[in-house]
């Protein structure tokens, strides 16, 4: 059982199948100096890199040497040796990789890898000795982060030498034009001793065995843990086509404490531990893989090929340095008895989308027909699928409206999620400001004497603190680095700066002042700035009057540029009129450029300023403004004001970035766009909007709205629970949202008239109720009346207040149905009390059931006011 054991683990070292971790490529601008290799022509340089990042810190840049794999579902291998002998840490990972061409990504560290070729066939294996597995990355997953003061130790006496990359090329469709791949990670490593060390605990069933056209199978492992303390902070499933959802537990004197629950079939990140785990001595760690045979005519065993299964749940955690262990296995079930306790949730099913199944998965397609069942969800389950509608809107509450600025011209985030706001105090950028050579003609007005730079609390907007005091004269771009320095350019000084939070002079200045041009050394008119987190890369979109991106290290020093005018005709990939506006995209690797006069995102590769893609949509007009990025994959942008003639809307954008497709507008409430400048939205969804001429700031905020997927109607939702329990909730067609302002206000008009008329049923409900109760007194008196005098009072009573009674109970019979009985009186309607027909919706339900099952019911919205003259 031992070897068996020992084969799998090297078999799931060697051929697993999905991974995470984060996406980037690096600049290559100081080489290691030892032990070159050779890469392709097509590839970011032609040596290892090794970057510094300051006195203790440097980056290392890890690639494939250009390879074609030759056939899908291709595992290849490299490995680099660490370039410093003496001990180190990883704190940081950021691999670069197209999801078009990669499938996953693994990296291990070990001291002697399996070749000492430029790449080789990963069935040669990864590691001559133990191999750790450090991180993963794969497709359409989110990234990652180690928390701080927690790294992956390497080097010295006791960490590995080499790190191997193992790339796994599912579908090579995309190399059909015999492309070289360079994918890799970039390494963020320091020389300083990190209090907590990072390590993996991979959980894996190796003998599960899935019977064909089994609809539940079961796979448990459990071991009882025997090491020092530990604290879990990310988690990782893993299974192939036939898991359903895997969940990993700590078990502590018989209570399970969820680590992590998710389905495989989703990106297969690591996931953040909701609420931090410790594992301290004697616990239980245990996890449940849940499978399906259906659509199997065979057995499915533990193994490496898309065909077979895998049952991994993988733990990262950190412990204290002097206790630290870096990789850590169980393969057993310790206690089958105990997962009769298992909570019930490690059993239910996560539903999946169609479309995630493709985007997890791939577009391989050399599965047998026989298993193409298991990729679709069964009617059941897809009835139970719910959309989310994301929606943003103004939030009306924020008196940041009522602050008196000048022109609003950068806004950003701090490190604390305060609002920073860039503004240009009393002077304005008009037809007077510049000559035709741009160069500034109002220096006599002096530097602006009011603070350009304002702090403001998000919520409140109270001023929390204000710098940029005579040092400005007109104020653009603003972004604020992982160090908290602002950088900020000025149109009118063509320069851009780095400045502490609270330093009245610059830390650093690029350009030369009051001197447009387009060499290294000077700009004209610079619009933004984005900061790497990783490597500290600066790049500065420049600008009105030059139309380029141009990359400096972290010190000012010039590395590239790209980027040219625009031509006649359709603008090209890389051309700019007026790049205006920079968004850094860490988790992609990516830097979007707001090209202006083209109405149109372009987003380049970091590092090497490789053209990715445009994003172009009618809606967006001729002018694109600004554009920013909220981790979680969301893209926000503002358009400019339509040209006479025009009917697209100032308006502000959400889009989906990995597909560029828009997902929401929004315009604001109070006052109104004149010319949105700037964008900036957190990672909470919440979106602020500078506009240059209204010079003020909106805020807009985020409702997350779950609708049924096979309810189409819009309006108010009325469902009635346990018979006299009545929920009215109010809910908006699942539709695009609107472009024009009117019916966006009308959209407003109309949820607020649903509220008010929530409210008159609720309040006409509770009026009702002594009214019923009076009635049932007069019908128990007028039936005390019967038994006395006789058979003409019962006939009374049959024909009166029997008819009142048949009316309340409604056609259950023992139930208050208030919808039948308001529907029987005089100027009352039905709307609001009629079924709703149960085709196609997600429920199930008998007409005749008359339990106390919740039934839904709906009405149509209430008509628009009409509109004034």
């Amino acid at each position: 059982m031992a070897g068996l054991v020992n084969n799998l683990l090297i078999l799931f070292l060697v051929s697993q199948n999905n991974c995470l971790g984060f996406r980037g490529p690096l600049s290559v601008f100081k080489r290691y100096k030892d032990a070159t290799r050779s890469l392709s022509s097509e590839c970011l340089g032609s040596d290892r890199p090794v970057i510094s990042l300051g006195l203790s810190d440097f980056a290392l840049d890890i690639r494939m040497p250009g390879v074609t794999p030759k056939q899908s579902d291709t595992y290849l291998c490299m490995s680099v040796p660490l370039p410093v002998d003496d001990e180190a840490y990883v704190v940081d990972f950021k691999p670069h990789a197209s999801m078009d061409t990669v499938h996953h990504m693994l990296l291990f560290g070990c001291n002697e890898p399996s070749s000492t070729e430029n790449y080789w066939d990963c069935d040669e294996g990864t590691c001559k000795d133990k191999s750790n597995i450090l991180y993963a990355w794969a497709r359409n997953a989110p990234p990652t982060r180690l928390p701080k003061g927690v790294g992956f130790r390497v080097g010295g006496e006791t960490g590995g030498k080499f790190f191997v990359l193992q790339v796994h090329y599912g579908d090579i469709s995309a190399f059909r034009d015999k492309h070289k791949d360079c994918s890799g990670v970039t390494l963020h490593l320091t020389h300083q001793k990190q209090p907590l060390i990072a390590g993996m605990y991979l959980m894996m069933s190796v003998s599960t065995v899935i019977p064909p056209g089994e609809k539940v199978v079961d796979a448990d492992i459990a071991c009882h843990y025997k090491r020092f303390p530990m604290h879990l902070f990310a988690y990782r499933v893993h299974t192939h086509r036939l898991g359903k959802v895997v969940s990993g537990y700590r078990v502590r004197n018989g209570q399970w404490t969820l680590i992590g629950r998710q389905s495989p079939q989703l990106p297969q990140a690591f996931y953040p531990v909701e609420h931090p785990v410790d594992v301290s001595y004697d616990d239980i760690l245990a996890a449940r893989c849940v499978f399906s045979g259906e659509g199997r005519t065979t057995e499915t065993h533990i193994g490496g090929t898309a065909n077979d299964e895998m049952c991994n749940f993988y733990i990262m955690y950190y412990m204290e340095a002097k206790h630290a262990v870096s990789y850590m296995t169980c393969t057993q079930n310790a206690n089958p008895e105990m997962f009769r306790n298992i909570p019930q949730e490690a059993n239910i099913p996560i539903p999946v989308k169609p479309d995630m199944l493709k985007m997890t998965h791939g577009h391989h397609e050399e599965i047998k027909d026989t298993d193409k069942s298991s990729l679709q969800l069964s009617k059941g389950e897809e009835e139970l699928i719910l959309d989310q509608d994301f929606h943003i809107e103004e939030a009306v509450e924020w008196p940041g409206l009522d602050l008196k600025l000048g022109q609003v011209s950068g806004l950003a985030l701090d490190l604390e999620n305060n609002l920073v706001v860039f503004h240009r105090g009393d002077h304005v950028w008009d037809e007077n400001s510049f000559d035709s050579k741009f160069v500034y003609q109002q220096r006599g007005l002096g530097p602006i004497e009011q603070n350009t730079i304002l702090v403001l609390n998000p919520s409140t907007a109270k001023l929390l603190h204000s710098t940029g005091k005579s040092l400005f004269y007109l104020p653009h771009g603003l972004s604020i680095d992982k160090n908290g320095n602002y950088w900020v350019t000025d149109v009118a000084l063509h320069q851009v700066f780095k400045l502490g939070a609270d330093a009245k002079e610059p830390l650093l200045t690029l350009g030369v002042a009051l001197q447009p041009g387009s060499d290294k050394n000077h700009f004209c008119q610079p619009t933004d700035v984005a900061v790497d987190p990783i490597t500290g890369s600066v790049y500065v979109s420049d600008g009105y009057c030059n139309s380029r991106i141009i990359q400096f290290s972290p010190n000012g020093l010039y590395i590239m540029q790209w980027g040219e005018e625009t031509s006649l005709g359709r603008a090209r990939p890389g051309q700019f009129r007026i790049p205006h506006s920079l968004a850094l995209i860490p988790d992609f690797s990516q830097l979007c450029v707001a090209d202006r006069e083209n109405g149109r995102i372009q987003c380049f590769r970091l590092g090497t300023g490789e053209f990715v893609r445009e994003i172009k949509h009618k809606s967006f007009g001729r002018e694109l403004f600004a554009v920013s990025y909220a981790p979680g994959g969301l893209l926000f942008a503002v358009n400019g004001m339509p040209y006479p003639g025009e009917a697209e809307p100032a308006q502000g954008f959400v889009m989906n970035f990995s597909t560029g497709e828009i997902i929401d507008t929004f315009i604001p409430l109070r006052k109104r766009f004149e010319m949105p400048h700037d964008v900036v939205a957190s990672e909470d969804k919440t979106v602020f909007v500078g506009d240059v001429h209204a010079r003020t700031v909106w805020k807009f905020a985020s409702t997350e709205k779950m609708e049924h997927r096979s309810v189409k109607k819009a309006g108010i939702e009325v469902q009635e629970i346990k018979e006299s329990e009545t929920i009215v909730e109010a809910r908006l067609k699942n539709n695009p949202e609107p472009t024009d302002p009117l019916k966006k206000q009308e959209k407003q008009h109309l949820v607020r008239q649903a509220s008010t008329g929530v409210s008159f049923v609720l309040i006409t409900t509770l009026l009702i109720i002594p009214v019923v109760v009076l009635l049932a007194i007069l019908v128990f008196i007028r039936w005390r009346k019967t038994t006395v005098y006789g058979a003409d009072g019962e006939h009374k009573l049959d024909s009166n207040s029997s008819r009142v009674l048949g009316r309340l109970r409604g056609k259950g019979g023992g139930g208050l149905n208030l919808g039948n009985f308001f529907a029987s009186h005089k100027g009352y309607s039905r709307k609001g009390f009629d079924r709703l027909s149960t085709e196609g919706s997600d429920q199930e339900k008998d007409e005749d059931d008359g339990t106390d099952s919740e039934e839904e019911y709906s009405a149509p919205p209430p008509p628009p006011a009409p509109s004034s003259s």
